[in-house]
């Protein structure tokens, strides 16, 4: 039996886009594009946002204070939240876990 291996030019456009022309599978990839773009965006967002916060917990902690502000958190999630809706709400939860670790 033999395997051969299918690389994402291999497929179809229906197949890689679930598109039933090749016009929309055209502008199907050309949007994923724009979206992958984006994600690398934000998770060098997501990754500067982590060093900030951690630059601010060493300096709340070395003066004596606690790790986390949970006031300051109160408001990331409210501003997320009035922003995106409950999803923007989880998305800052991830956010602050990713930045400060569970609590």
């Amino acid at each position: 039996m033999t395997v051969t291996a299918h690389t994402e030019s291999d497929r179809t456009a229906s197949d890689r886009t679930g598109a039933r022309t090749d016009e929309a599978a055209t502008v199907i990839d050309g949007a994923r594009e724009r979206i992958d773009a984006l994600d690398d965006r934000i998770i060098g967002l997501v990754q500067e946002r982590m060093a900030v916060s951690a630059v601010i917990q060493d300096a709340r902690i070395a003066s004596g204070g606690r790790r986390v502000n949970l006031s300051r958190e109160n408001e990331i999630l409210g501003r997320f939240g009035d922003a995106l809706g409950t999803p923007g709400t989880t998305l800052a939860m991830t956010l602050l876990e990713l930045s400060r670790g569970r609590i």
